[in-house]
């Protein structure tokens, strides 16, 4: 018995490598900031209509990962993968054929159509994937959702450097990501499963959740979990913690812009919020294990704080520095979300039916995307980030004290 879950544990590890390289390509929607510039630039669309984008984005995902939620359950994350890598394709190329006659095309073709296919892959590669982790399940959930974090800087520079390029262009850019990433997504799906019936793998301990002590885990369905206070008052945690990094990341270059960076700092900026924002995912998952639920969670929204004031202070004093440090702090913030939303769900409903609960979880991503746009139109109105920054250091507030209220199931 020993012998087999032994080899078990090393059998895994490839499932978490595929994962991680497949979120690294799918994260390529966090590069938005870098992805719109030449549009506005090409057909003149406001900073509020190109958030609307990201903001369609973001429900897209959502409602993307129930629909794999639904599919896996009846028949494999294989089927959910590779209709998501025909979304992506399919998205990626209309959106390189579109003009400026109207930003329909983009909402449909960016927001809605590559916005379902990457939450559809997401959901379920990460969903099969953490199957083979359960006593691992932080450290599982931030190495992929590291991956995803990953994408801006890596994918996302090499897409700035093409878009530059006379030779190139967004266009040809745009098709490149699709074919690349539709790909990538196709081989995956050959790859990602879930552990049988008779795998042996390590057992997941008892955790303790919330500073209560230690409880064992049972498996909720969805409509058990929907009925838990636990589930409410966490999902509203997350919509108000991950407010503030989405709404950092859409306009990231622009506010740095902003603050007097030039141009090829204010695209490097964006890359280095991307580091960070991996740096987050894998720290809080490794956290999540090692110190619990509860402590994770205080140190995300302690961090979430502090990153909306230092960018606030940047925004005021015109400080490229403090620009620099609260991109950072806002990238640790919100990479730290997802690994949180991945493992306590986990922890706290079960694995059995973690796939459909993950994907509910997520759709918390919907009214904190919308945050994005309200952001934007404020920027329009005022001229400045100030308003905005004091709106997410509310929310930020909030958070922390609905993390306090989290007990345990």
């Amino acid at each position: 018995m020993q012998g087999t879950q032994q080899k078990n544990k090393l059998v895994r590890w490839p499932y978490l490598l595929s994962g991680v390289i497949s979120m690294l390509f799918a994260g390529i929607i966090y590069a938005w900031s870098i992805l719109k510039a030449p549009l506005a630039e090409e057909f003149g669309w406001t900073p509020s209509q190109l958030a609307l984008n990201f903001t369609l984005t973001m429900c897209f995902f959502c409602i993307g990962g129930i629909v794999s939620g639904i599919l896996t359950k009846k028949t494999s994350p294989k089927a959910a993968v590779v209709i998501s890598a025909i979304l992506v394709f399919s998205g990626f190329t209309i959106a390189s054929r579109m003009s400026g006659t109207g930003i329909l095309t983009l909402y449909i073709s960016y927001g809605v159509i590559c916005g379902l296919g990457i939450g559809m892959a997401y959901n379920a590669i990460i969903s099969a994937t953490n199957a083979w982790f359960p006593d691992k399940k932080g450290t599982a959930s931030g190495a992929m959702m590291m991956g995803f974090g990953a994408s801006t800087l890596v994918l996302g520079n090499i897409a700035a450097l093409l878009i530059k390029s006379e030779s190139v262009g967004w266009r040809t850019t745009y098709l490149i990501l699709g074919i690349s990433i539709g790909l990538i997504l196709l081989i995956v799906s050959f790859i990602v499963k879930y552990p049988s019936k008779d795998t042996k793998l390590p057992e997941a301990k008892n955790n303790k959740a919330a500073g209560n002590g230690a409880f064992t885990t049972r498996d909720y369905t969805t409509a058990q979990m929907i009925r838990r206070f636990s589930f409410w008052k966490f999902f509203m945690f997350s919509i108000t913690l991950t407010a503030v990094g989405s709404t950092v990341i859409s306009f990231a270059r622009d506010l740095a812009l902003s603050i007097g960076a030039a141009d090829a700092l204010a695209t490097m900026l964006v890359g280095v919020l991307s580091i960070f924002n991996g740096l987050g995912r894998i720290f809080s998952g490794i956290l999540f294990d090692k110190k619990g639920c509860r402590f994770t969670m205080t140190t995300a929204n302690i961090i979430t704080i502090a990153a909306s004031a230092v960018i606030l202070s940047a925004v005021v004093s015109n400080s490229i520095i403090l620009g620099v440090a609260g991109l950072c702090l806002a990238g640790i913030s919100y990479g730290s979300s997802p690994t949180i939303s991945s493992a306590f769900t986990s922890l706290f409903y079960g694995s059995k039916n973690f796939s459909m609960n993950f994907s509910v979880v997520n759709t918390m991503l919907i009214p904190a995307s919308f945050t994005a746009t309200v952001a934007g139109s404020l920027v329009a109105s005022t001229g400045s980030y100030v308003a905005p920054f004091i709106l997410l250091i509310v929310f930020s507030v909030i958070s922390l004290l609905l993390n306090i209220s989290i007990r345990q199931p």
